[in-house]
């Protein structure tokens, strides 16, 4: 007599699952679309507005770290805190929402990679085509750390759940 291994993520173990666990990981696979689709409405009014007036007072950084030095070397500890917090928990969605959202987004590099890039198009078109707004490399490192911790903190919890096996 052979005894086979189900291994998780098998059709036969995918079938033996009860449909109400199915349903329930849907329908919040559901909201979190739902939620996505919210967030990235409130993330292009907040990022892709002109900002009347500020068109002489921006510039681009190339340079990792020159904004970060700049806000840390001002006595305003407040502004710094808003400035470096802000951006780390502006793309903090998406390091749940995505595992959640698509299975493949589950690995941390994958992640990484796509909220990097995802962050890299917000600021190229800001720094393109929108008035008073600038290209920050800075922004870009910030944004993507803020859902990296997001997805080690909760994403990846919530995305195995969401996509078992």
């Amino acid at each position: 007599m052979q005894v086979v291994a189900k291994r998780r993520g098998t059709e036969e173990a995918k079938a033996s699952r009860p449909f109400t666990a199915r349903l329930i990981r849907w329908l919040w696979v559901l909201v979190a679309l739902a939620v996505a689709v919210v967030f990235a409405v409130a993330l292009a009014r907040l990022t892709l507005r002109p900002v009347p007036g500020a068109s002489g007072q921006v510039h681009d950084n190339p340079h990792p770290g020159a904004t970060l030095r700049f806000y840390l070397d001002r006595p305003s500890i407040k502004e710094a805190v808003l400035e470096i917090g802000g951006n780390l928990a502006l793309l903090m969605p998406l390091g749940v929402l995505l595992p959640v959202l698509f299975g493949g987004l589950r690995g941390i590099v994958r992640l990484t990679l796509t909220v990097g890039l995802i962050s890299l198009a917000i600021e190229a078109v800001q720094g393109l085509l929108i008035t008073g707004r600038s290209f920050d490399v800075d922004d870009v490192i910030l944004n993507t750390a803020g859902a990296v911790i997001a997805y080690l903190l909760v994403g990846r919890r919530f995305g195995r759940w969401a996509h078992p096996g």
